[in-house]
């Protein structure tokens, strides 16, 4: 009898310690639970006994009531917001403050996430409406800003000194976002399925909507708006017409209602063809007058419906969609017109130069071929939004030539974040890195230190207007994004957009922190992983410049032997190039010449196999298989190398997770490591297929140490042929 006593008793007491509902994902980094460190949470609370809103301005109300939501969990204690009059000067407090006349132009930070004093200056636009400052006055924290979003914004990264346990005392934070435009992309469609969305379907129920509102999309504008988001593109850039119809304008129009109070504008993608599809008419000819017409007035609808409407993304003549060339035009002809129906109103639009036709040659040059002869001949709310690479989102691409070849034309980036080409939803990729990549990319356009960062945020040649893009990662899965860690690179690209000088290092520990743990080991473990991740992911895929050798189909696995597909740029071998002789694809002068696209510093960097970055080399250069490289080896044994040290590592990142098991919720671990597990058996997949594949061409053997793959090259295509049907 006691021993039973004893077992239920332990079993209870085990429960007890356990928290009571596991963490499914769906809060996302916005984790208000208790300060564990009774200490610093009695330092928090005696510095935010009341909240005092200072005005009526709806975003301002926001910011009020997430400041009151996320300190009364955090500090297990209620916190009301009081008007003026009821502030007891006995105790100290938050306030939030409305100031027209702050002019908020540079980023300091007195304590960054590892508590330590750092300082950086910004180009940030000065006055930014959006640039917040929280200093200590009269015993108070005061939050100001010239807007509501300026404190949306500032109440933010207040509670993110809470959650990952920095000083309230004395804090001085001064922060105003360097680009302008930071939006989300969602490639989302009528149907509810998503293109390239990997976390199920699409979040928004167009059949539901206006009547029914989703008490999900206010998490999704909070999700947003604590990494300083402003603007969400709804739908799929391969448009569908319904949206500008005036069913489909009130179902976002009340999706606008919701986002809306978080300081977040819609967009649209449009149908180029539009004014044929729905409009009755017999052409889109921009320079059409009826085509023009029918726009403004379509645009002016749009506003009536939305007041704050954001503006246009347009994907045109590009992998099929209709465009202002199918009557003769060129790009600018198709944004400018759109430009015009905008007229007075507050909007953009932004052209994607996306642009690629089969059978044209190096497809690497056909986005800088249509759009660098139309520098300074696009319109002032004309943004240019152009891809971080020059071929399509793949896991290591040099920075697109665009950036620095059109100093007249603001240029938008556009990033990835749903995993097209980097593992879907299976691979833990964390995409901070890559990003940066980009951003600290020289152009030299201006010599050294012309950064893509800077022609991004408009320093680099003074444009007014700035702007940077995401395709997001999110969908209907209840953790948002599929891959719990996938959230991530959702929170790692609003933070960046806001100041592209943050570390992603830094980054990821604030994530880790905010969201997984505070266990200061664990919180090490879990972003060595982050940070490691895209760079193991490279190696057992495509490395040493290798690219767009995935299945055809579904964009996922390795089909490096792919020959045929509906055009030559689809295939596999269009790019790798492999023979007899070595691998990889010319852009020297010797070949396509995609190279002299570059500054010539650049041209004369990569232009030699001698200097050029490993990462880069087969990107631009076809090798022999026995030329050395600088590591000391033969490109063929560099190349198993990797393939093998890359799939190795994936065991490496399952150790470190393994090892931080008991600081993290327990569901939420074993589905990581469950899909850990599934990466490395594909980590596997694709180095067999790619260097038993590759050794066809070479004839060489493995290189020592290495042990030659159990499965067969047939065995293998059979598998991915399998894959490709379902």
């Amino acid at each position: 009898m006691l021993l039973r006593f004893t077992f239920f008793f332990l079993l209870l007491l085990a429960a007890a310690m356990q928290p009571s509902v596991a963490d499914d994902g769906y809060r996302l980094w916005l984790k208000y639970d208790r300060v564990a460190d009774a200490s610093l949470r009695a330092q928090y609370q005696a510095s935010a006994q009341f909240i005092v809103a200072e005005g009526q301005d709806v975003v301002l109300r926001t910011a009020a009531a997430e400041l009151q939501r996320g300190l009364q969990g955090l500090l297990d204690q209620s916190v009301p917001v009081l008007n003026q009059a009821e502030k007891n000067s006995t105790k100290r407090g938050i306030i939030l403050r409305i100031d027209p006349t702050a002019n908020v132009s540079a980023q300091t930070n007195t304590a960054n996430v590892s508590g330590k004093k750092k300082t950086n200056s910004a180009s940030a636009a000065k006055g930014s409406p959006e640039g917040f400052q929280i200093a200590t006055q009269g015993g108070n924290l005061v939050v100001s800003g010239r807007s509501g979003a300026a404190l949306l914004y500032g109440v933010f990264a207040l509670l993110r000194q809470l959650q990952t346990r920095q000083p309230l005392a004395n804090l001085a934070l001064t922060s105003s976002p360097r680009i302008q435009y930071r939006l989300l992309n969602h490639w989302d469609n009528p149907n509810g399925t998503v293109e390239r969305g990997y976390a199920g379907s699409s979040i928004w129920k167009w059949q539901e909507l206006p009547e029914r509102i989703d008490p999900r999309y206010e998490d999704y504008a909070r999700a947003n708006a604590s990494i300083g988001i402003n603007g969400v593109v709804l739908n799929n850039v391969n448009a569908s017409a319904r949206y500008l119809t005036p069913e489909y304008l009130r179902k976002v129009a009340a999706v606008a209602g919701v986002l809306r109070p978080y300081g977040i504008r819609v967009y649209l993608s449009v149908l180029w063809a539009a004014p044929k599809v729905i409009g009755g008419l017999t052409t889109s000819d921009p320079l059409n007058p009826q085509v023009q017409q029918w726009w403004a007035h379509r645009t002016d609808e749009i506003y009536k419906t939305i007041p704050d409407f954001g503006g246009f993304l347009v994907k045109a003549n590009s992998e099929g969609e209709p465009g202002p060339q199918d009557y003769g035009r060129n790009h600018a002809d198709g944004a400018n017109m759109l430009a015009r129906a905008l007229g007075q109103h507050d909007g953009a639009v932004m052209w994607r130069a996306f642009v690629y036709q089969a059978g044209s040659g190096d497809r690497f040059k056909q986005a800088y071929e249509e759009f660098q002869p139309l520098d300074g001949k696009f319109a002032p709310k004309v943004l240019v939004q152009v891809k971080n690479g020059p071929i399509d989102f793949q896991a290591r691409e040099p920075f697109h030539p665009l950036f620095g070849a059109m100093p007249r034309t603001p240029l938008m980036l556009e990033v990835q974040l749903t995993q097209e080409y980097l593992g879907f939803a299976t691979h833990l990729v964390y995409l901070g890195p890559l990003i940066k990549e980009c951003l600290m990319a020289d152009t030299y356009a201006k010599g050294p230190g012309s950064t893509v960062a800077k022609v991004v945020d408009g320093s680099l040649e003074n444009h007014a207007v700035s702007g940077i893009a995401g395709v997001a990662n999110i969908g209907a899965d209840r953790n948002w994004t599929g891959h719990p860690v996938g959230q991530a690179n959702w929170y790692a690209f609003g933070r960046l957009a806001w100041d592209h000088t943050l570390s992603p290092a830094a980054i990821a520990e604030e994530w880790t922190r905010m969201t997984l743990t505070q266990e200061p080991a664990a919180v090490r473990s879990i972003t060595q992983v982050l940070n490691e991740s895209r760079s193991i992911y490279v190696r057992y895929t495509t490395p040493l410049g290798l690219h767009h050798i995935m299945g055809q189909n579904l964009h996922y696995g390795p089909e490096p032997w792919l020959t045929k597909s509906a055009r030559p740029d689809w295939t596999a071998i269009y790019y790798h190039r492999a023979d007899s002789v070595g691998l990889g694809f010319d852009r020297t002068a010797m070949g396509s010449n995609a190279l002299a696209l570059y500054a010539p510093a650049l041209r004369q960097r990569w232009g030699s196999p001698a200097t050029c970055p490993p990462d880069f080399l087969l990107w631009f250069h076809h090798l022999p298989w026995g030329q050395k490289l600088s590591t000391g080896r033969p490109l063929w044994d560099e190349l198993c190398t990797r393939y093998y040290t890359g799939a190795d590592s994936v065991l490496w990142m399952q150790r470190q997770w393994a090892a931080v098991q008991p600081a993290v919720d327990a569901e939420l671990h074993a589905d990581v490591a469950a899909r850990l597990q599934v990466q490395h058996r594909e980590a596997l997949w694709w180095r067999d297929a790619c260097v038993l594949y590759f050794q066809t061409f070479s004839r060489r053997p493995i290189p020592a140490p290495f042990p030659k793959p159990i499965r067969s090259l047939a065995e293998i295509k059979e598998q991915v042929a399998i894959y490709q049907l379902r």
